[in-house]
């Protein structure tokens, strides 16, 4: 046993803004106007923006638009490179500090729900890894099997049982792993933590659309992909980095297209695959965004412009300025 432990990272200044919401909804465009109205520089909170050579397929901001207002996280690693939210948080640290000093605000916008909890709740350490007892994990699957472990998690820690899957073995082998190093449930010292870090942000906007437009708007921006050159993007992407890497393939739209190279489906299976799969992250990221009480929503309508988004934002901080 260790008694090391690995240093938690604290959520992002509290004066920053942030602008989210789930995929299609319009968030890069009413990003740029808002960055600029507010002169602010923009950091994505996007986790696929940050390979490059995945435009297409993650909706990226164009030349043209990182040259109106100045962008970051975009382009900075190789498809085949893994990153975590803990780099992520911590490049945002520094990239935050950076830009204050020139006298802007900063604008975080993008979808991605894991990166909006880590800068609204930052990262709790915990216990650093234990391998000894990492590798009898392991020896326990191959004999019994992930259902085994998954009921083991349940007995020590019910809360952390219930949110992870029995597959998810990395996670379930962590919350285990802290439980046989601290006596303590991981669920019971993330909450403490999250509680200690929520800093009450004024500033965090979510762009809410009703259900069928946003189904619309999601089948609209796939059929839109797939005519600007997704499949060729992807098969570009591979040629180049002989595969893409695990947290690359995550990017919805790309495994699909990559199996549909492969010779799993067709091209019209692999557009509805696609469709599907995206409206599925549509409303899981919607679901994480609720458990942010931080987050005011702004209603959205299709008459609604970028502008009339930016100052439904604005009248909302003056609410509660």
């Amino acid at each position: 046993m260790t008694e090391q432990t690995r240093d938690p990272i604290a959520a992002i200044d509290d004066n920053c803004w942030f602008l989210t919401g789930p995929t299609a909804s319009g968030k890069t465009a009413a990003g740029l106007a808002l960055a600029e109205r507010i002169e602010a520089e923009i950091i994505s909170l996007d986790s696929m923006a940050i390979y490059r050579g995945m435009d297409i397929g993650t909706a990226k901001p164009t030349q043209q638009e990182r040259q109106r207002v100045t962008h970051h996280m975009i382009d900075i690693l190789e498809p085949n490179e893994p990153f975590s939210v803990a780099e992520y948080l911590t490049r945002a640290h520094r990239i935050v500090s950076e830009i204050t000093q020139r006298g802007k605000k900063v604008l975080f916008v993008g979808g991605t729900p894991m990166y909006l909890k880590v800068l609204l709740r930052g990262i709790f350490g915990g216990p650093a890894a234990d391998w000894e007892f990492r590798q009898q994990v392991e020896q326990q699957v191959e004999l019994h099997g992930t259902q085994a472990l998954h009921r083991q998690l349940a007995m020590v820690d019910p809360i952390s049982a219930h949110k992870f899957h029995p597959n998810d073995i990395r996670r379930v082998t962590r919350a285990l792993e802290v439980y046989h190093l601290t006596g303590e449930p991981i669920s019971h010292q993330q909450q403490e933590f999250e509680n200690r870090n929520k800093l009450g942000k004024q500033y965090v906007f979510q762009l809410s659309w009703p259900r069928e437009i946003l189904h619309q708007r999601i089948e609209d921006r796939v059929e839109a992909m797939f005519e600007a050159g997704l499949v060729n993007e992807v098969e570009r992407l591979l040629k180049s980095c002989q595969q893409l890497g695990r947290t690359a393939l995550q990017a919805v739209g790309y495994r699909e297209v990559v199996e549909h190279l492969q010779g799993e489906r067709s091209l019209d299976e692999t557009k509805q695959q696609v469709v599907y799969h995206t409206r599925r992250f549509a409303r899981r990221q919607e679901t994480w965004f609720r458990g942010f009480p931080e987050c005011r929503q702004i209603s959205m309508t299709n008459e609604m412009s970028a502008e009339r988004v930016v100052e439904s934002v604005l009248a909302l901080v003056e609410q509660v300025e």
